[in-house]
């Protein structure tokens, strides 16, 4: 029994986790707890949306391509977040959770306050044809369908973890 909690205690102890700094990659192999005690962490949830002609879901926002996501409410689900934010984002609507991606990581900075954000990333899919709105509130300047072929002209103008994201599924 001992030995089989040593084995847990090492593998949290070396557990890495890749985080964007400044849109780099890091590698965090130091104890997460005293690495994410340096921000406040913001969980978020997001799609990787699909249609029924393989295209990917993608919005235009402040300068740069990305897949809508957004902020966990108080008593949400990941699940329903991610759904809600898809929905709100870009107007797309008869969504279906497919499966589950993987988390990134990212920080960035508001008004001096150092934020950590974990967005858990869903592959989804849509069946909708109605017109795509995007929401201009959050900065959001277009929604389109990208076919396969356009996604790597889209990625010279994106975040990295978006990159990950694409290149996971």
């Amino acid at each position: 029994m001992a030995s089989c909690f040593a084995i847990s205690i090492s593998y949290i102890m070396t557990q890495k986790y890749k985080v964007y700094i400044n849109n780099k990659a890091k590698i965090v192999t130091e104890n997460w707890k005293d690495f994410s005690d340096n921000y406040k962490v913001i969980e978020a949830a997001g799609g990787l949306v699909f249609n029924q002609k393989n295209e990917i879901l993608m919005i235009f926002r402040n300068g740069k391509w990305d897949l809508p996501k957004g902020k966990l409410e108080v008593g949400e689900s990941i699940e329903s977040c991610a759904k809600r934010e898809v929905e709100e984002e870009c107007g797309v609507s008869d969504l279906k959770i497919i499966k589950k991606l993987k988390d990134t990581y990212h920080t960035y900075e508001i008004n001096g306050e150092k934020i950590l954000k974990k967005i858990f990333w869903y592959k989804m899919n849509s069946n909708s044809d109605g017109e795509l709105i995007p929401q201009t509130i959050e900065g959001i300047t277009k929604v389109c369908w990208v076919k396969g072929d356009e996604i790597s002209e889209k990625m010279k103008n994106s975040f990295e973890n978006i990159k990950d994201v694409l290149d996971y599924e």
